[in-house]
């Protein structure tokens, strides 16, 4: 919600400069750049530290940022961009470390559940953003307030962290009755060399990346492009200033909250079932989802101009199959990289993904839109017909990430084989009321099934 309140909003400033193509986009970098710097060293520090206090001093500090960016005058602009980039590495924190925590108190199908539950919450929460924020600047005139409604949701979620949450043993939930010995503790160089030679976190992560690369465009490009098709249709008048209608912000989160919820729980319910008869089920719904996505996402935006009705159901259903992946592929990384590394492993997974992935697909949509815009009368269809172009390599793109899952299924069950023989040491628990100690405040672990 945090990241997408002001994408709701259309009096923020995320248009600053103007112009339908690259300059709107000016300040979503700077929350990347930040969130990309900050994610190895949470990962680090998730990896040697107490995991529980380094969440903890993650929603202090985006919560902060948040609030303090709502009080900035205009004339401090720069000071704008740096809370901005502050909530970026606040959210660095969560990203890293929260999987890694479900991945220490639940094993196999309980940890396919709970990862489905919580990665629910991102499509949901970027869709519940857009429609804060715009419901907000509407009630109230200024965008502002949006930024600050979202600190009371986090004091919050700071307490239940506080209050409920564990900080379990690094591997505690992987084999019962074992304690996780691992290997020596090992620097981050190595733990970064071990990853990288793990092709399927290699592949997994490249396929992420694909899945960011157009999540990116549609967050940032989407409530446009579906203002602009309805100009185009005549149900709406042209606007050539902003701020425009925010009605398509809320069509678009409704959207995405709808199809994130069920596409979520979708596919971790299907990897779920499906790996008790095939071992390398994950990376294979990964990849069916993706390259049903792309055809999905062509005709929602090749059929536009004719039918509207039918390019918001394409549109759905490509999210709705974007969204099967989110727990699937957490799943995924936490089953082939031994528990030392899994905050590492997070953090690059991150770092790549935004790098590669939506740090630049919203820039590069609006490039693409502009220079193609350029060649061509500087007219309102043509304009449309401009950004619908730009956003055909999505399509393309998220086809590659389909590629890139079923090269993850090629060498899943060997890296799996092999994090669990490393991950897991061969130090037996001597009483049974040692073993329910074994995750505090948890009791026993999870029977295998």
């Amino acid at each position: 919600m945090k990241t997408q309140t002001l994408g709701g909003t259309p009096k923020s400033p995320r248009p600053l400069g103007g112009g339908t193509g690259w300059r709107r986009v000016r300040p979503y970098p700077v929350f990347i750049s930040f969130l990309l710097l900050s994610a190895p060293v949470f990962g680090y520090l998730g990896d040697r530290h107490s995991r529980k206090a380094t969440l903890s001093f993650g929603i202090l500090l985006w919560s902060g940022a948040g609030l303090s960016s709502s009080f900035i005058s205009p004339r401090y602009s720069w000071l704008f961009f740096l809370s901005r980039g502050l909530v970026g590495t606040g959210t660095a924190s969560y990203s890293t470390i929260a999987p890694t925590v479900l991945g220490d108190l639940f094993v196999r199908d309980q940890r396919t559940r709970v990862l489905a539950i919580f990665y629910i919450f991102i499509p949901v929460g970027s869709g519940l953003g857009y429609v804060l924020g715009s419901a907000v600047a509407e009630l109230t005139g200024n965008w502002r307030w949006a930024l600050r409604i979202m600190p009371c949701l986090e004091a919050v979620a700071l307490i239940l962290l506080i209050m409920l949450v564990p900080d379990p043993p690094r591997g505690a939930a992987e084999k019962q009755g074992v304690a996780t010995t691992g290997d020596p503790r090992s620097s981050w160089c190595e733990d970064v060399r071990y990853l990288w030679r793990n092709w399927s976190f290699v592949w997994s992560t490249l396929g992420v990346t694909a899945m960011a690369f157009v999540t990116g465009a549609l967050g940032f490009w989407a409530p446009k492009f579906l203002f602009e098709a309805r100009v185009v249709h005549g149900l709406l008048l042209p606007c050539f200033r902003e701020p425009c209608n925010s009605q398509d912000s809320l069509i678009f989160g409704a959207l995405t909250v709808v199809t994130g919820i069920i596409g979520v729980i979708l596919g971790a319910e299907t990897s779920r079932r499906y790996k008790k008869v095939n071992p390398q089920a994950e990376p294979l719904i990964c990849a069916a989802s993706l390259l049903a996505a792309a055809p999905c996402l062509y005709l929602a935006l090749i059929l536009a101009p004719t039918t509207l009705l039918a390019s918001y159901v394409f549109l759905a259903l490509g999210e709705l199959l974007l969204s099967c992946n989110w727990a699937v592929v957490a799943d995924i990384l936490l089953s082939v990289v031994v528990p030392r590394c899994r905050g590492t492993a997070e953090a690059l997974q991150i770092t790549v993904g935004h790098i590669l992935g939506d740090a630049g697909s919203p820039y590069l949509m609006g490039l693409i839109s502009s220079a193609l815009q350029a060649g061509r009368p500087d007219t309102y269809l043509q304009r449309f017909l401009s950004l619908q172009q730009s956003f055909l390599c999505c399509a393309f793109v998220i086809a590659l990430g389909g590629g890139c899952f079923l090269l993850t299924a090629l060498y899943l069950e060997r890296d799996q084989a092999q994090a669990q023989k490393s991950g897991t040491g061969t130090l037996l628990l001597c009483t049974h009321s040692e073993n329910q100690r074994l995750i505090p405040g948890r009791g026993a672990p999870p029977k295998d099934p």
